[in-house]
């Protein structure tokens, strides 16, 4: 069975940061593809901040458009929203039964994932690529507490992959822009000029 990798985001805008993780999942694992699925505005937390779906998926598709391995979903748009990743993964699996489908995620979402929604079904059922983030003093701290005493840590659906990381979010991307600051090599140049012309976060 063909391996996907999952890798969730609101992309807002995607980054050099969001494609270097996916880009070595698809090269450097066992995983055939990486699939970033967008996730959609979730109308119970309106945020102003939050580019329209349609052009944060036009930003995603452009920033893989020369990337065989690493490809763009709008599944979760025509899911019910607010959407669940264990309602994404058996649908997916449900229009794809051929693929054997991943998450991709950073550590500290890992350190949450018992909150999630049937997260039980998740695990029970899918491979979880953990990649590393970068992180504070104190955090590195809670992450030895926390690799010690939590079960999820060591769970054997849990992967372990020393992807290359950068200390690089969306949110200083759009403040930067805001505040007129080059953002160009943070950017692919693809995205960056679509960000341009149509002059996404400059308010």
């Amino acid at each position: 069975m063909k391996k996907v990798g999952l890798y969730f985001g609101t992309f807002n805008p995607i980054h050099v940061g969001h494609l270097i993780i996916a880009n070595y999942m698809a090269d450097f694992t066992e995983l055939d593809e990486v699939w970033l699925v967008v996730s959609p505005q979730n109308p119970f937390k309106q945020k102003s901040s939050l580019l329209a779906d349609y052009h944060r998926l036009q930003l995603a598709r452009i920033g893989v458009e020369d990337n065989p391995k690493v490809k763009v979903s709008d599944i979760e748009f025509h899911l019910d929203k607010p959407s669940y990743t264990v309602h994404t993964l058996i649908h997916l699996q449900e229009k794809h039964p051929d693929i054997e489908f991943a998450l991709i995620m950073g550590e500290d979402n890992l350190r949450t994932l018992h909150k999630w929604k049937n997260h039980e079904v998740i695990l029970a059922k899918h491979n979880i690529y953990v990649y590393p983030r970068v992180l504070t003093e104190q955090e590195k701290e809670d992450l030895k507490l926390y690799r010690t005493k939590a079960a999820l840590a060591n769970h054997p659906r849990v992967i372990r992959v020393d992807a290359p990381v950068m200390k690089l979010s969306s949110s200083f991307i759009r403040k930067a822009i805001k505040e007129k600051n080059n953002v160009r090599y943070l950017l692919t140049e693809p995205v960056h000029q679509y960000v341009k012309e149509m002059h996404f976060y400059e308010k």
